[in-house]
Formats: structure tokens, sequence, C-alpha cells
């Protein structure tokens, strides 16, 4: 039985996987920052599939939180074999509406965080000859608009770059890129979602099960739905200057995906 951990994991996507992974039989590492909603979501998965659950409280905001994190991804005694870097969050707001405080915030989760704990993992990954990271980023990656899709950019460049430096040491890193997910990812950030089209939604299980599905084929990015893959398609068509102004009205009229 191996052990996957996953970050956020107690809403949204890390939810999801956090699900899925139960459900195929993984112990979990469940990290957020809510203890309460950490032990009751462990509780919940060990009722009902007879898992293991640890429960890490870590906020990787700050350095503690990610040190943390990392040291538990580091223990050669209990080896985590697969890494869900799912934490993260948006800000509501232009660039230059958003206080910098908060940017920096967010680069800190979406950037160092990611950077460091798949650093930590990958390390001890290699020593063994197996595992995988799954980073998750966003369709926003792809598209010019503002820190929340350059931070997400980085993600994507970062694991590819990372996947190729490891081929043939049995570890497996993956970006996934979702777009609009049901979970709580924009009432946190204090956005509407009343403007977003039905069919721009995905279900949050399905993209964590497409998710694993893409790693077990070694691909290293992932978009988890034919909608998004032929948007993101045609995107790659469009002039980056003319593909800039759209992307700052799209965001304007309905935030950032994941």
């Amino acid at each position: 039985m191996t052990t996957a951990l996953i970050t956020g994991s107690t809403a949204g996507i890390g939810a999801a996987f956090a699900r899925r992974l139960a459900a195929d039989g993984h112990d979990l590492v469940l990290v957020a920052r809510d203890t309460r909603r950490l032990h009751e979501q462990a509780t919940e998965l060990h009722d009902r599939h007879g898992i293991e659950a640890e429960v890490l409280t870590a906020d990787l905001a700050e350095d503690k939180g990610i040190e943390s994190v990392a040291d538990r991804l580091g223990d050669r005694r209990n080896p985590v074999d697969l890494l869900i870097n799912n934490a993260g969050f948006g800000n509501k707001g232009r660039y230059l509406e958003v206080p910098m405080a908060d940017e920096l915030r967010m680069l800190k989760v979406h950037c160092e965080a990611v950077l460091r704990l798949t650093s930590a993992a990958v390390e001890a990954m290699r020593e063994r000859g197996r595992g995988g990271v799954v980073n998750v980023a966003s369709t926003a990656a792809f598209v010019p608009r503002g820190t929340y899709g350059a931070s997400k950019a980085w993600v994507v460049q970062f694991t590819q770059g990372a996947a190729v430096d490891l081929a043939g040491h049995g570890v497996r890193l993956m970006a996934l890129c979702p777009g609009f997910v049901r979970t709580e990812f924009h009432e946190r950030a204090g956005m509407g979602t009343d403007n977003i089209p039905n069919w721009m939604w995905l279900d949050a299980d399905k993209v964590a099960a497409a998710a694993l599905a893409d790693l077990a084929r070694g691909r290293t990015v992932s978009i988890p739905d034919p909608r998004y893959k032929a948007l993101m398609g045609a995107a790659k068509l469009v002039p980056r200057g003319l593909l800039g102004g759209l992307s700052s009205r799209t965001g304007r009229k309905y935030g950032p995906t994941r």
C-alpha cells in the first residue's frame, strides 16, 4: 500500500484527489490550514475506505508551514510515493488593484512552496527509484492574465523541466491544468460565478480521475477535458497581443480558472 500527500486536501480538487486515492487503497497525508476540517476528513476517509489518514496542519504561505511538509516528504522511514501539490488561491482584482502583500503571498504558495515541496519529495523518490508528483496549475497558465496566470505558467514550465531532468530515474512529474472547477475557489476569493456559462464548469472528481490516468500514461501536462483542450489549442493560433486583450476582458468577466 502506497502513501500520497495532498496539500489543500480539505476542499475542491484536493478533496477529490483524497477521495479517489483513498478509494483506490492509498494511505494519505492530508495537509491544510484548518485542523478541524482535516480531522473530519481523515476520519471519514478512514471509516469509509479503511485506509490510514495522517493529518498535518500547515500554512504554505509561511516558511514554517512549508518546512513542516518538506520534512514529512523527506521522511525515509515513512515514504511518500505520490505528492499532489494542490494548495492555491486567487486574488480578486486586476494588476495594481491587489495589495502587494497578497500578490507575494500567492507567489509563495504557488511557486516557492511548489518548488520546495517537489524538491523534497523527488529527492527521496529518486533514491527509491519510483514516485510521482502532480502540480496543480491551470489553463490560465497558457494565456497572458496577471499574477495568477503567471504563477501557474511557472508551475507548468518548472514541472516540465524537472520531468526532463528526472527522466530515467523512475519519478514522474505532471502539471495539471484544469479550467473552471466547481469548488470553493472563487467563493474564497470573493468572486462571483453566476456569469460563468454552465458548459465551462468541470467536476472535481472527474478532474482528479483524469489527472491520475494521465500521470499513469507518463504525460507531463494534463488538460483534463476535451473542451478545454480545444480552447487551449485554439489559443495557440491567436496572435499574442490579441490574446492578451481577450484574456484581460475574459478575466474581468469570469475571474481565474481553477
